[in-house]
C-alpha cells in the first residue's frame, strides 16, 4: 500500500470514510441533516491542510460540531471507522499522521463537549 501523497488520495480517504459513517447505525443519524455535497470539499481542504500541509484552511471546525448530541461513544466509533478506513487504503508516515491527528481532534472535541455539557 502507498502513503497519502496527493489531494486525490485525501479525497479518496475522506469520501470512503464518510461512506462508512453514512452507513453506521450510531453515527449516521447525527450527520443526516448535513449538506455533504457542499461540505465534502471543505473536509477535503481541511485534511489536505492537516496531512499534506497544502493550502491555507481557515475555520473553526469545533463550532460546527458543538451542537451535535454526541458523546465519547460516538467519538470512539468515529475514530474506529477512521483508523479502519485509513489502514484499508494507505500505509506510511502521512497515513499514520492522519490517524494521530484524528485521535487528537476526537479527544479535543470530546473533552470540549463534555465540558460544555457539564456546565449546563
Amino acid at each position: 500500500m502507498k502513503d497519502i501523497e496527493t489531494r486525490e488520495d485525501v479525497s479518496l480517504m475522506v469520501n470512503t470514510f464518510y461512506d462508512k459513517v453514512f452507513k453506521d447505525e450510531l453515527l449516521a443519524p447525527h450527520f443526516a441533516q448535513v449538506d455533504f455535497e457542499h461540505h465534502m470539499p471543505r473536509m477535503i481542504d481541511f485534511w489536505c491542510f492537516t496531512v499534506l500541509d497544502e493550502g491555507s484552511f481557515r475555520g473553526n471546525i469545533f463550532d460546527k460540531h458543538a451542537p451535535l448530541k454526541i458523546d465519547q461513544t460516538h467519538f470512539d466509533r468515529w475514530l474506529f471507522l477512521f483508523e479502519e478506513n485509513m489502514k484499508q487504503l494507505f500505509s506510511g508516515v502521512k497515513a499514520d499522521m492522519a490517524i494521530n491527528r484524528a485521535k487528537l481532534i476526537g479527544y479535543t472535541f470530546a473533552s470540549k463537549m463534555k465540558e460544555m455539557k457539564d456546565k449546563g
